[in-house]
């Protein structure tokens, strides 16, 4: 990641309902997942829990994803006319 990423990630966490709710519930999903790591054996339910919460970290990592190219992508303030910074 670069550093400019980063900047960007705590700008938009500082910034961004949405997305400090995602990562928020991401690191959430993240918790419970090395909770279920730690087991030697799944059962069939934990299994299925920890599928589907692989996909749900992916799809909230997709999103903020998309946030961040959203930010990246936005053009720069325009400059207020006759200001001249030379």
């Amino acid at each position: 990641m670069t550093a400019d990423s980063q900047d960007l990630k705590a700008l938009l966490l500082e910034t961004d309902d949405e997305f400090r709710q995602l990562v928020s519930k991401h690191q959430e999903l993240e918790g419970r997942l090395q909770q279920l790591s730690t087991k030697h054996y799944l059962s069939q339910p934990e299994q299925l829990e920890e599928s589907t919460l692989k996909k749900r970290k992916l799809q909230l990592k997709d999103r903020m994803e998309e946030i961040v190219r959203r930010h990246r992508q936005r053009p720069s303030a325009p400059m207020m006319s006759g200001f001249n910074p030379n």
